[in-house]
């Protein structure tokens, strides 16, 4: 149980680095210096999918996060399974990022309708105080003589 859960661990760490990575503005001048998706480069920091397979390469010996074992043994053995290792860890933090992408997209609905709504509030009240200004008499310069009783 404990390296089930340490495999979905370390896959949101790799989706949650790969994003900043590739998305958040304190990158954007390095994926800017690379040459951003023109580059070949500069992809690998742009790309959160590309990105993720060489942040899990680096996490799965730094956690030793081997899911997958081989029957292969020696050096070869080792590379393998950390290699598929890694691509399992990558495969599931884009399941990760995928529901990532629905959390946001859905507050971002939640955003754009609180905005929608302020903006149709706003627009009553401008309405509003154009009618009464156009119904409210207008305050002759002179003073109204005095009513009879």
């Amino acid at each position: 149980m404990t390296d089930l859960f340490q495999l979905f661990a370390v896959s949101a760490v790799v989706m949650g680095i790969a994003q900043t990575l590739t998305k958040e503005r304190i990158f954007a001048p390095l994926r800017e210096r690379l040459g951003g998706k023109e580059t070949w480069c500069g992809y690998l920091v742009s790309c959160p999918y590309c990105a993720s397979h060489y942040v899990a390469f680096a996490l799965v010996p730094l956690t030793g996060t081997y899911p997958i074992q081989v029957v292969v043994g020696g050096w070869p053995g080792t590379v393998l399974s950390w290699f598929l290792s890694s691509i399992l860890v990558t495969v599931i933090a884009a399941f990760y990022r995928v529901l990532f992408w629905f959390v946001d997209e859905a507050q971002g609905l939640v955003r754009r309708r609180q905005r929608t709504e302020e903006e149709e509030i706003a627009t009553k009240r401008v309405v509003r105080k154009k009618v009464e200004q156009e119904l409210s008499p207008e305050e002759p310069d002179e003073p109204l003589p005095p009513a009879p009783h």
